[in-house]
């Protein structure tokens, strides 16, 4: 090798070398501009099975923050470490979501979202405590989800015993401006730990609002046909009928009631699954002054109104597993941002002293205990005119009540 040659090698493997040492001792990468390792998410949901349209919506919202918190640079205190989805597909079943949260535990996640159906999270964020794994509730009702004691379990929603004692307080206003027409009602649940624990709560709360609940009525799920349970509802005659149940039950139901011209003061339901855009635009005359009390957007937010049409933009509906889902990986990128980490006890404590502030949501100031954020408050809607208008709490409702409804 020349002697010039000899020089300029020296002088690069001398740069080198002190730029690696220079890194080192500042705590860089190695190689400059490495990019930090990705935090890995697993989601959690049912894209296929008998809720597998929720379970679409609630990808659909979980991606889409992924997105946008990786184009706003990424987790900056973890170098601008990106965020990577880990998709799972829980079938509707407990077993299989279980069985994801294995894999994916395998897979080395941060944190888990879902699951959208209370059974399978209820089991999922089990599994997910053997590994100290944070678990964000994105849907789920059931407040045995945070009841368990579980340090890594985190709601940023209302459970349904808070959606019960909201709903209640509204129906009972609602009445009484009306001039107490309603005094009994009939109630309609799926028979899973979500509609049961619900019904069995209004059982107990109705009577407080001078309302007698007639009858619980369980069902299956799926169920496909309510004819027999619409025409011993008819036959019961109450003033209201109040519903809980999964989406394509809801929805079937409300129809079946429809077309068996079941005259009520109203139909109120405590976590409708079905009440939601789809429901509105497919069944105009259906929907038609149903109430639900339920998760749902600020009217009056700006950045939900953004979300809303970018997300219809795609040929989607704003649903509210879209918005909840993407609210908790915001949460999570937010604590993962004052973590400075993704360890697991780091980012579990970030999580229990979050004040995060869910912009998309008609929530007050979040503040966790025992896993359950105690700003989470649903909203009470209505459809009026084909679309879902917002009647309480006062603050953020867009109409107007109708009750008790016109007869058919």
């Amino acid at each position: 090798m020349k002697k010039n040659q000899m020089s300029k090698s020296v002088s690069r493997r001398g740069f080198v070398a002190g730029t690696t040492a220079l890194a080192g001792s500042l705590g860089f990468p190695a190689i400059l501009g490495a990019q930090p390792a990705a935090v890995k998410v697993g989601m959690i949901h049912p894209v296929t099975g008998f809720v597998a349209y929720n379970g679409q919506q609630s990808r659909l919202g979980g991606t889409m923050a992924v997105e946008d918190v990786n184009k706003a640079g990424g987790i900056k205190s973890m170098g601008g470490a990106k965020l990577e989805a880990l998709l799972g597909d829980s079938q509707s079943k407990v077993e299989v979501g279980v069985a994801e949260v294995e894999k994916m535990n395998e897979q080395g996640v941060a944190a888990y979202i879902g699951c959208f159906q209370s059974p399978v999270g209820i089991a999922a964020s089990q599994a997910a405590a053997k590994y100290n794994t944070p678990f964000l509730i994105d849907v789920g009702a059931s407040d045995l989800i945070v009841n368990r004691g579980l340090k890594n379990v985190f709601r940023l929603k209302p459970g349904f015993g808070v959606c019960v004692d909201d709903g209640i307080g509204a129906l009972g206003a609602l009445n009484k401006a009306a001039g107490n027409v309603a005094k009994s009602a009939v109630i309609v649940h799926e028979s899973g730990e979500f509609g049961t624990g619900t019904a069995k709560l209004l059982q107990g709360k109705l009577p407080s609002i001078n309302i007698e609940a007639k009858e619980l009525i369980a069902h299956d799920n799926p169920t496909r046909n309510f004819d027999n349970i619409a025409l011993r509802i008819r036959s019961m005659a109450p003033d209201i009928v109040m519903m809980s149940n999964y989406g394509n039950e809801y929805m079937l139901l409300a129809r079946t009631l429809y077309q068996q011209k079941v005259n009520v003061a109203g139909f109120y339901s405590i976590l409708g699954g079905g009440f939601n855009y789809k429901f509105v635009k497919e069944m105009p005359d259906v929907s038609q002054y149903m109430m639900d009390v339920n998760h749902w957007f600020n009217p009056k937010s700006e950045k939900a109104q953004a979300l809303k049409k970018r997300v219809e933009a795609t040929g989607a509906l704003f649903t509210f597993e879209v918005y909840l889902t993407y609210s908790n990986v915001m949460l999570l990128a937010d604590a993962l941002e004052r973590a400075g980490s993704a360890d697991k006890v780091k980012l579990t404590d970030a999580l229990a002293s979050s004040t995060f502030k869910a912009e998309l949501l008609p929530y007050g100031p979040t503040k966790f205990v025992n896993g359950q954020n105690q700003g989470g408050k649903p909203a009470v809607m209505q459809s009026l005119k084909g679309d879902i208008e917002v009647i309480a709490p006062a603050e953020f409702a867009s109409a107007k009540a109708v009750f008790p409804k016109p007869k058919l």
